[in-house]
């Protein structure tokens, strides 16, 4: 990581299941090198559930802000502000709950934090200096989610669409909707390619100013 005083550039990157984050990440990494940006991915932050029974742990709510281990997301943060690496968590979707493995996750001059809820917390706004709230219709954002869970989590179809109708349709409309208010830029129509080359534009020229310093 290059050496500079400042702070590094933290952007939050929020919006519904399917809606496109991680397209934006992808495009926001690509644009500047992957050495000179780090990924906090705040899927890996849902709380440790080892003292539930298995049973207990499948009744959880993933799309829900207290599934979320938001002490530790501030305080990983913080550290990656301060010049500090973190042992990020991972999470294990198949047993529901977080996994024994961590990833190292080292400091660097553009820190993006990608999740359903990378604009709720008012503490990781703060230390925000861009944020971008992806949004996508509801229909496309379900069926990047029925792809995704079925090939990636196990899942199966009618499990899913069960999901989708008791927590995850009711939950973005009760939270995840309304943060978009947090946004600094919203992108329509999901990760459109105009949008998307507004904000890296953005980021390369901030990467080119820290690289003077």
């Amino acid at each position: 990581m290059p050496k500079t005083n400042n702070k590094p550039f933290v952007i939050g990157v929020a919006g519904g299941s399917g809606s496109g984050k991680s397209t934006v990440t992808r495009e926001v990494l690509a644009s500047i090198g992957p050495e000179m940006a780090t990924v906090v991915i705040q899927d890996d932050y849902y709380c440790d559930q080892t003292h539930l029974s298995p049973e207990e742990r499948r009744k959880t709510n993933y799309d829900h802000p207290q599934a979320f281990d938001w002490p530790l997301m501030v305080q990983h943060l913080q550290a990656l502000r301060r010049g500090e690496s973190i042992e990020m968590p991972t999470y294990d979707f198949s047993a529901d709950n977080r996994s024994s493995k961590t990833i190292t996750v080292k400091p660097a001059p553009v820190i993006v934090i990608e999740g359903l809820f990378a604009l709720f917390d008012a503490d990781l706004r703060k230390m925000m200096s861009l944020k971008i709230f992806v949004d996508t219709a509801a229909d496309v954002r379900f069926i990047r989610r029925l792809q995704r869970d079925i090939a990636e989590r196990g899942r199966s179809a009618d499990s899913v669409i069960n999901q989708y109708l008791e927590t995850v349709r009711p939950m973005h409309k009760q939270f995840i909707e309304p943060t978009k208010r947090y946004a600094d830029v919203i992108l329509p129509h999901g990760a459109n390619g105009p949008a998307v080359d507004i904000i890296t534009t953005k980021v390369q020229t901030l990467v080119r100013d820290l690289q003077r310093v």
